[in-house]
């Protein structure tokens, strides 16, 4: 009971100093400098629980201030604390409560199934293309029996081409703003057009079935 407490507590601090102090953390963000390096992450550490800010935005504002390479570098360190962070709560800190109303739903049970089955290659390929949102990922693998490093590699090598992308595109905002905005577009495009063949195939395939 202890622990369920203390780990609602935690989430709810996460959430309230996200949702309060999110104009000053974007301030703090947009000036630079080495505190505003440590501020981001911690930003996006918290947007991993509770998107106060739209991770586009948020990874596109960091990618304008420190470019490319450090942008993206400081979004997926902040991603991956955040996830690792929602992993080992939902591992640790309310299992049982967790665990009891996932039973309700029977597609998120069928997400189980798909990310046990070949932990690594599902939760890449989840990460690369979103069929499944990314804190459903996180809450799933953490009440399964996914191993730690399993998880973490497969979600840092899958959150890089989008951190990357939004990176270079808020890089490149300021000089070209069309170009960075179509830049995204097109990502967003392929994505969705990867995840209609995916549901168009699942339709067929249940038909046939």
């Amino acid at each position: 009971m202890i622990k369920r407490f203390t780990t609602i507590a935690v989430f709810l601090l996460i959430v309230t100093v996200g949702y309060l102090q999110k104009d000053e953390l974007l301030n703090l963000i947009n000036g630079g400098g080495t505190i505003a390096i440590t501020i981001s992450m911690l930003f996006v550490a918290i947007c991993v629980f509770f998107p106060v800010v739209p991770f586009p935005v948020l990874a596109g504002v960091i990618g304008a201030v420190f470019g490319t390479a450090q942008g993206a570098a400081i979004s997926l360190s902040g991603a991956m604390a955040g996830t690792m962070g929602f992993y080992l709560l939902s591992r640790y800190g309310f299992r049982d409560f967790a665990q009891e109303k996932l039973l309700k739903y029977p597609k998120v049970q069928e997400y189980e199934k798909l990310l046990t089955r070949n932990s690594f290659v599902a939760i890449l390929t989840c990460r690369l293309i979103p069929i499944i949102p990314s804190p459903v990922v996180n809450l799933i693998c953490g009440l399964s029996h996914v191993k730690w490093l399993t998880f973490f590699t497969a979600s840092t090598l899958g959150k890089i081409p989008n951190i990357l992308i939004l990176s270079y595109a808020g890089a490149a905002f300021h000089e070209n703003k069309l170009y960075s905005l179509g830049l995204y577009g097109v990502y967003l495009l392929i994505l969705f057009l990867i995840n209609l063949v995916i549901v168009y195939r699942r339709m067929e395939k249940k038909s046939s079935n």
